[in-house]
């Protein structure tokens, strides 16, 4: 399946329209319903076989039969959700709503599937079924599993599921994937401490949640200095803390909260830090004569990359890059990602497009880099070529 650089630089700045036309009215979560009418829209023009919208509220599926005949239905997925952000670029197709911005690059993800989706429409170069979806609520709203309790893996077919997200600092041109954990779990946390308050000058007549939260605070950080291995990276990280009032200083609080996440690269490290950090936050609790609620709000699985199709799509990018340009021993991150969901249930990779020089991921200042649509569209046609007229042993 081969395409022409010059009708593929076409099509990118096409898609580079879209993208900006998306940028300009971003959507939060499941509510995207300018977002899904413009890809639905598409996807219906470009005369794919299959549109379904509404699962997930507003996720979009398209399906695509090649010509070749029977074969493999693998899946492509991008994500169209925005951030509660006040975008800081001044760009001309800045965002037109206010506390809202494409800063994560999703915008771009939409673009380079939707132009994906076009030339397979009109190409049909290949055996089976492509599937393209394009998901809400990635942004904490966990549009991935949304979408897979209501049964998208099964509805379609679905055999493998493939993702692509953009990476400030990693050249144009250039993919970066790894084989196994490549994206923490992420799980976060708001913690209670539920004391005694009385008058400052009298600290041995109350039960101190302020001096509880301290030592709790210090205590948490033990679990990854000291109740995990060091090379199983764990980061616990306290970001929120509220009591007391600044204008009674001489009060001691009946009741402060502790709020932060917490972030591991492997499932049993996981369950086992929950448990610690169940143990700790009850017991230094207990030791002050306090107690402790614990809000526990289970984040994103571990995003682990299936070794075989990691092998698979970091060939599929080097087809289309140079393999020069293709790192397959890129650093795990301890950021989140809910493609995870997808690949519990499916063998697939997630690999990152390299967005050159900018702002990084969910700054104000960030903006996807359309000089890398033409290499991310180029990879995702890459990759359908080897899965779907490859050998069949891969």
């Amino acid at each position: 399946m081969t395409f022409s650089v010059p009708s593929l630089d076409a099509l990118a700045d096409e898609a580079k329209g879209w993208r900006r036309t998306i940028h300009q009215h971003p959507e939060l979560l499941f509510d995207l319903p300018k977002t899904a009418a413009l890809v639905t829209e598409k996807l219906t023009e470009f005369g794919c076989d299959e549109v379904v919208t509404g699962i997930a509220k507003t996720g979009v599926v398209a399906v695509i039969n090649g010509t070749r005949g029977p074969g493999r239905t693998i899946a492509l997925r991008s994500d169209m959700d925005a951030l509660p952000m006040a975008e800081q670029t001044n760009l001309p197709y800045a965002s037109k709503v206010e506390n809202m911005m494409h800063a994560c690059g999703h915008d771009g993800h939409t673009a380079m599937l939707l132009a994906t989706a076009k030339q397979l429409a009109e190409s049909r170069d290949f055996a089976g079924k492509v599937v393209l979806i394009f998901q809400p609520a990635e942004e904490g709203g966990a549009g991935a599993r949304v979408m897979i309790e209501e049964g998208v893996l099964e509805r379609f077919g679905i055999e493998e599921v493939y993702g692509m997200h953009n990476q400030p600092g990693l050249d144009i041109g250039s993919f970066a994937i790894r084989g196994g954990p490549m994206m923490a779990g992420g799980d976060r946390f708001v913690i209670t401490i539920n004391g005694k308050g009385g008058h400052a000058a009298y600290p041995h007549l109350s039960h101190d949640p302020v001096v509880a939260g301290a030592q709790m605070i210090v205590a948490l950080q033990a679990i990854a200095s000291r109740f995990t291995n060091p090379f199983d990276p764990v980061v616990v990280s306290i970001t929120y803390l509220e009591g007391g009032n600044a204008g009674a200083l001489n009060v001691i609080p009946a009741a402060i909260r502790l709020g932060g996440t917490i972030r591991t690269m492997n499932t049993e490290t996981r369950k086992m830090v929950e448990e610690r950090f169940r143990e700790v936050v009850s017991s230094t609790a207990k030791s002050f004569g306090s107690e402790a609620v614990i809000d526990w709000r289970p984040g994103y699985p571990v995003t682990v990359n299936d070794p075989v199709k990691t092998k698979l799509a970091a060939k599929a990018a080097a087809a289309v890059a140079g393999a020069e340009k293709v790192d397959t021993d890129w650093p795990a991150t301890m950021g989140s990602e809910d493609f995870s969901y997808m690949l519990e249930k499916r063998p697939g990779a997630l690999i990152w497009l390299g967005n050159g020089d900018s702002a990084d991921l969910h700054n104000p200042a960030y903006d996807f880099n359309d000089g890398a649509i033409v290499h991310g569209v180029r990879y995702w046609l890459s990759l359908v070529d080897q899965r779907l007229n490859g050998a069949a042993g891969e």
